[in-house]
């Protein structure tokens, strides 16, 4: 097979399983080998956590370019095109480049099932083959890898990084790496190498013990957010020290910890960077899909959290941020039906929230959400009467906050252009 153009490409991806029966990690390395291991190639910075590794993996690759590094990124989910999976100095891969590494690693199955017929790849697979096969191609110095889920079992893990980072720890994906935070903790725990740095974030009291044990078996270097390296508001701005200070604007508290945590990863990998560059760099990153903001009257406020964790600090920075407008917190919301819902939503019982849904297998629809969240919440099945209906009601100085998914988050940036356009 021959992928002619990238619609043909991620319809082909998207109809791959995303499961193997087992989880481990010998197809990603077989195809890898065959493609004559490009992951070797490149000097990797390994990012996982519950939240925050996005954001994290977005500043990073910013200070990496600023300390004139050519700099691949890998990260997920998109938000407008696939392309933006896989960056090189903060551009996402051309069409022209994404097909020819498919296709390359489109020949390699097939050179592979001529002796192997079963093999296979899963969808992430390819994705992970894909990017490093890239990065290598194009000779990058260094390349910021975020997982996929987890961290041990990750497609991702088939690297020794050059550092490596934890964002936080909290309940996600239970049912792939749980259930409890301990069996969490251990996987993502999975990250930590044999004598590379790494640098940790929120992490809770309860599991902290199991990261330091992993420290300690592989003989790594930790550093602890908090005892070797701190953030704090001062004076309406984000102070990081590490301990050499980096002044911020003011920061969402969640966007300030995931700086802080490129910052200190940046200085474990020997570069130099002015403080005045360093703190260009962060002030200059835009996450896509992350305390995103469009607009003034009202503002609406775009971000992609979907658990419990993420939802508290959004829900305080929507707060903090409506109590400064002298507004209110409207909410838009639609998840994914294989999520949290009743502990995410539970978490805007106060707040003028309109429940929708999107075009999508997973997405719940009404009769998902739980019975009291039917009865509490409105319902309106189409996204676009949705949004309109919320910004509405919203006043000139409140925020219409979107969230619960970022696919939710995609689809009404892509609203609001076409809105836009026709305009």
């Amino acid at each position: 097979m021959k992928f002619e153009t990238v619609t043909e490409f991620t319809d082909y991806l998207y109809h791959l399983p995303k499961l193997h029966e087992k989880s481990d990690l010998r197809y990603v390395k077989r195809i890898l080998a065959e493609l004559g291991h490009p992951e070797r190639e490149v000097k990797c910075c390994h990012i996982t956590g519950t939240n925050g590794k996005g954001s994290t993996a977005y500043y990073l690759s910013n200070l990496l370019q600023k300390a004139g590094q050519r700099t691949g990124l890998f990260v997920s989910p998109f938000i407008v095109s696939f392309n933006e999976r896989i960056q090189l100095n903060g551009q996402p891969i051309s069409d022209q480049e994404l097909l020819a590494i498919a296709n390359q690693v489109e020949d390699k199955i097939a050179e592979i099932q001529k002796t192997e017929p079963d093999f296979s790849l899963v969808t992430f697979e390819y994705e992970v083959a894909m990017a490093f096969l890239y990065f290598a191609k194009q000779k990058c110095d260094y390349a910021v890898i975020e997982v996929g889920i987890g961290a041990e079992h990750d497609k991702t893990n088939v690297i020794t990084p050059a550092v490596s980072l934890i964002t936080t720890i909290g309940l996600d994906h239970e049912q792939i790496i749980g259930p409890t935070m301990a069996d969490i903790a251990r996987e993502k725990s999975g990250i930590i190498k044999k004598q590379v740095p790494a640098v940790l974030g929120d992490i809770p009291e309860s599991v902290k013990g199991i990261v330091e044990d992993k420290l300690e078996k592989e003989d790594s270097q930790g550093y602890w957010l908090g005892k070797d390296f701190s953030v704090m508001e001062k004076d309406q701005q984000t102070e990081i020290s590490l301990p050499q200070k980096y002044l911020l604007p003011a920061m969402p508290e969640a966007e300030g910890k995931d700086a802080a945590m490129a910052l200190k990863a940046f200085s474990c990998l020997g570069l130099t960077l002015a403080p005045g560059d360093a703190e260009a760099a962060i002030t200059e990153t835009t996450v896509p899909g992350r305390y995103q903001k469009l607009g003034e009257a009202p503002m609406l406020l775009l971000d992609g959290a979907h658990n419990v964790q993420a939802g508290e600090n959004l829900l305080r920075y929507a707060d903090q941020l409506a109590g400064q407008r002298g507004g209110q917190v409207l909410v838009l919301t639609a998840m994914m039906k294989d999520k949290d819902l009743s502990d995410f939503l539970s978490l805007f019982q106060a707040k003028n929230l309109l429940l929708t849904s999107l075009p999508y297998p997973r997405a719940a629809k009404q009769a998902d959400f739980p019975a009291w969240a039917q009865e509490k919440f409105p319902y309106e099945a189409d996204l676009k009467i949705a949004l309109d209906q919320q910004l509405q009601q919203a006043k000139e100085n409140d925020i219409v906050l979107v969230t619960g998914s970022f696919y939710l988050v995609s689809a009404v940036l892509q609203l609001v252009k076409k809105n836009r356009q026709t305009k």
